[in-house]
């Protein structure tokens, strides 16, 4: 059997006519070019829907076949079989299971392998890269959400101290400066990877003791102790947060982090976590667990039963979370 096609020599652009015949382990060409080759030196292209398939030499010289039925009847008379990805690739079957196992493979990433590689490089990150990455934050939200407090010194003062002379819970607690600031957003206490603890005028007026204030700062500081926002940047850059490792270079996660900061909330899973710190920490220092739920109460009705769309709001499903202190006691 031969197999009318054309031949390029692969030196120039010349297209020569030519057939192609296979005998005793051997390609021939014959016509405007004659040449021989073993079969097992030569390279078959895939399978498709409108190209035409080609034979390449090993000197990268290429016969194009023009009849397809044919060259399909010559390989199967050769015992020539595509591979299993090309044979997958050609089947519906194959195709529909390769995509639902790519999604599949792409959601157990999402979920379990991205959340742990952000766990192990946060740890692994040195703190002055994190602190170059978190030292922008506050000035990036003193310029659009908060305002100099108007709590008086004494009173910040009085507040930091008591904080300052709680016990912790775990050792290893991270270095920390407490931030007062006035919020154009309500009340609301967060945790900086730089180590700020953001701490606005409105929550403190609005809770009806300093334990309660404590509690929301036990909370924040258990974030801070777990890294729970340096996780989440490096989750939403992790591209960046490899170079960041790798090179020490911080400035593709510092890019990132305006846009991350519009919308930065925290997993359940970094909740409990920090929720626990605090219900640990509380106990250490013989706070009883009632004023943190009755501060949760007080935020769930000054900002609802879920402030999950306040700006980067920490405190979501607010009724569960008390139940589960309650536990706790």
């Amino acid at each position: 059997m031969a197999i009318q096609g054309i031949y390029y020599d692969g030196k120039t652009s010349r297209a020569h006519r030519v057939t192609l015949s296979v005998s005793d382990g051997l390609a021939t060409i014959s016509g405007e070019v004659e040449r021989h080759c073993a079969l097992d030196l030569l390279r078959v292209s895939e399978r498709t829907r409108h190209a035409k398939r080609k034979v390449t030499f090993p000197d990268e010289a290429v016969f194009e076949v023009e009849d397809a039925d044919a060259f399909e009847n010559m390989l199967n008379d050769t015992g020539f079989s595509d591979s299993v990805i090309v044979r997958a690739q050609q089947s519906w079957r194959g195709t529909i299971l390769a995509l639902a196992l790519t999604a599949f493979v792409l959601v157990i990433g999402y979920l379990y392998g991205l959340p742990l590689a952000a766990s192990l490089t946060a740890k692994a990150l040195p703190e002055n890269i994190e602190h170059s990455i978190g030292s922008g934050m506050l000035d990036f939200l003193d310029q659009r959400i908060l305002a100099p407090s108007e709590l008086p010194a004494a009173r910040q003062d009085a507040l930091t101290a008591r904080f300052a002379a709680m016990r912790s819970p775990k050792e290893g607690v991270p270095a920390y400066t407490i931030v007062y600031r006035k919020s154009r957003i309500g009340p609301n206490a967060f945790a900086l990877p730089s180590g700020q603890i953001i701490m606005t005028d409105e929550l403190i007026k609005l809770m009806d003791n300093d334990d309660q204030v404590i509690s929301v700062l036990a909370h924040e500081l258990g974030h801070l102790h777990e890294r729970h926002l340096m996780r989440r940047l490096i989750q939403s850059s992790a591209v960046g947060a490899v170079v960041t490792l790798i090179f020490g270079d911080a400035s593709a996660v510092v890019a990132n982090i305006p846009t991350l900061m519009l919308d930065m909330h925290y997993s359940r899973e970094a909740e409990r976590e920090a929720d626990d710190y605090a219900i640990a920490m509380l106990k250490e220092n013989g706070i009883a667990l009632t004023q943190m739920t009755h501060g949760f109460e007080k935020l769930k009705q000054a900002i609802g039963e879920d402030p999950s769309g306040a700006y980067l709001s920490s405190h979501p499903s607010t009724t569960e979370r008390i139940e589960r202190i309650q536990r706790a006691q």
